[in-house]
């Protein structure tokens, strides 16, 4: 079946419409997308049958929101995903889980409006109830912040300094614990007092790794994101701190190259 884009009439939203979504950009994107999918649950219960088609499937995990489809299955529509809410970013007072919310929410001719103010990743039991990480890792179960000192390629003006990344890790020293992560073939530079964790984790193990986690370090990045929608541990504060280092405001021109430096 081709990949098309959906238009559909409020009156077709009267019986479940089965859908799959299709988003091919990178994790921190699909992590607003299971946003997106359970607030559209959430606003329309029993009216739509969903699955995913992204990259980064072990962001949907055990998520109740999701039906295996097969593309060929008669009745079964496929909707590319988009944002371009994000081109409006300086105009108007909108956050990331607005993005995909308000395309679907176009697209499918029903309103959905954010349910929760974080994206939607779901741990089993089992997972809850393994080992940290790092633990296992250093026999260590002080509490640990994680570190990210770099990004990806693409824009390059979210990054931040690496010798200052260094310097908030020596100003802590004795006090905080951090782990360095980021994915192999990006850009993060290593730093030192730290565990060395970059490009060693699977996306389900950062999940995981941040669960345990009692705070987050990073620049605009996909961490920001997760760190708000992974549980903490039973018997934790439900939320976890997050210092993200943001330079970079989207615009119309979010593509132009004068955003690389």
């Amino acid at each position: 079946m081709a990949v098309i884009v959906l238009s559909i009439c409020v009156e077709c939203v009267n019986r479940s419409l089965r859908l799959i979504f299709d988003n091919y950009q990178s994790p921190g994107d699909t992590l607003m997308l299971t946003a997106a999918v359970r607030d559209l649950h959430l606003c329309h219960p029993g009216k739509f049958i969903t699955d995913v088609r992204t990259p980064s499937p072990e962001l949907w995990e055990n998520n109740p929101y999701l039906t295996p489809l097969c593309e060929d299955d008669t009745g079964v529509e496929r909707l590319v995903c988009h944002y371009p809410l994000i081109h409006l970013s300086n105009q108007e007072p909108v956050h990331f889980l607005h993005g995909f919310t308000a395309y679907l929410s176009e697209h499918l001719g029903v309103p959905i409006t954010p349910q929760a103010f974080k994206g939607d990743v779901h741990l089993s039991a089992e997972e809850k109830a393994e080992e940290p990480l790092v633990h296992r890792l250093t026999g260590d179960t002080s509490p640990y912040w994680i570190i990210v000192a770099g990004g990806k390629l693409d824009f390059t003006i979210k990054w931040w300094a690496p010798e200052r990344y260094q310097a908030v890790v020596d100003h802590f020293a004795g006090r905080l614990r951090f782990v360095q992560v980021g994915a192999a073939g990006h850009h993060h530079p290593p730093l030192r007092g730290v565990l060395d964790l970059r490009g060693k984790t699977s996306l389900r193990e950062l999940v995981k790794l941040m669960h345990h986690a009692a705070g987050v370090i990073c620049p605009v990045t996909m961490h920001m994101h997760l760190c708000a929608a992974v549980e903490t541990p039973l018997g934790c504060p439900p939320l976890r701190p997050c210092v993200v280092v943001a330079c970079l405001l989207y615009t119309s021109d979010a593509a132009d190259d004068s955003l690389r430096v």
